[in-house]
């Protein structure tokens, strides 16, 4: 038996729910269970900033299947956040109490600014912070860039460009066209431009990259290097940026069907991903970090922590 709280965390993004059930025993994570549920929120309505009809039928029934996880441990508490689609949504509001009615869970819309904080705490308990360095986190309905050292945040900003969004808006053509990575390269020197100070200032050594994408980023490096790879044990990864330049040259020639049969990226992210890889591509050009690396916790870790 155990006297450490046990504590359920709910990271209800764009285009996946994830649950994490765990404990904190001398400040480290000991995780009981974990499930994903993609949900593609933002499908057919983010650019418009709606949850569409199926969108909205597939989040409440992934919910009401996690509610039944939960309810198999004795959890002492559940925080539940919605972060871009659902801040973004009309019908956000409608969602949430349907889920409220039919699960009892709370949701609690946390602002673009916390979602950063909150990822900066999951990240700095993965691996260590050690230079200036710049957090990315990819969501579909936004991104958060935190800049920080040892010592604690410099800079944070969430800014509304998730991979959903960019890739409804610009990623039409299969495999992406060059037209299409040229107009996404415009979009982010418009929506960006606050980074380009930011990074003057604080001249990043190293790029984190918090999940999502960068965890296929990892496991597809990783097979092109034959590196051992163990997301289920890992917390970080460190990667060879000449093995990511090639990695996402070649992603970015590939067409949906090819993606799709590629083991290490998940169905969820088949479309996004290619999106996610021109973004990074992009901001490793503009930082020029000597450093790239993963880090497996994100906002469900800081979550946590916030907890305890």
């Amino acid at each position: 038996m155990t006297n450490n709280p046990i504590y359920a965390v709910l990271d209800l993004g764009t285009n996946t729910f994830h649950l994490l059930i765990a404990e904190i025993k001398e400040g480290k994570i000991h995780k009981i269970t974990h499930a994903e549920e993609g949900v593609k929120l933002g499908e057919g309505g983010i650019a418009v900033g709606i949850i569409t009809e199926p969108a909205f039928n597939r989040g409440i029934e992934a919910l009401k299947k996690i509610a039944e996880k939960i309810k198999g441990f004795k959890v002492e508490k559940v925080r539940a956040v919605g972060t871009a689609a659902l801040r973004s949504a009309k019908n956000g509001g409608e969602f949430i109490e349907t889920v409220r009615n039919l699960t009892g869970i709370e949701i609690e819309l946390i602002e673009g600014w916390l979602e950063a904080e909150l990822i900066y705490t999951g990240v700095k308990h993965a691996l260590e912070i050690d230079d200036n360095s710049l957090i990315i986190d990819i969501g579909g309905g936004s991104v958060e860039f935190v800049f920080c050292n040892p010592t604690g945040i410099l800079w944070k900003k969430s800014f509304p460009i998730g991979a959903a969004k960019l890739t409804a808006f610009f990623h039409h053509a299969d495999p992406i066209s060059k037209e299409e990575v040229a107009e996404m390269h415009g979009f982010f020197r418009e929506q960006l431009q606050e980074l380009t100070p930011v990074i003057k200032r604080y001249r990043p050594e190293t790029l984190i990259g918090s999940a999502g994408a960068f965890e296929s980023f990892a496991a597809l490096c990783a097979k092109a290097d034959s590196l051992p790879l163990d997301l289920s044990k890992q917390t970080s990864f460190s990667f060879n940026l000449d093995t990511f330049n090639r990695v996402a040259v070649n992603l970015l020639k590939t067409t949906h069907a090819q993606r799709e049969a590629m083991p290490d990226i998940i169905p969820v992210r088949v479309d996004m991903i290619i999106s996610a890889t021109v973004l990074t591509q992009y901001i490793l050009e503009l930082t020029k970090v000597r450093e790239m690396k993963l880090s497996t916790f994100a906002l469900k870790e800081g979550l946590l922590y916030s907890l305890a």
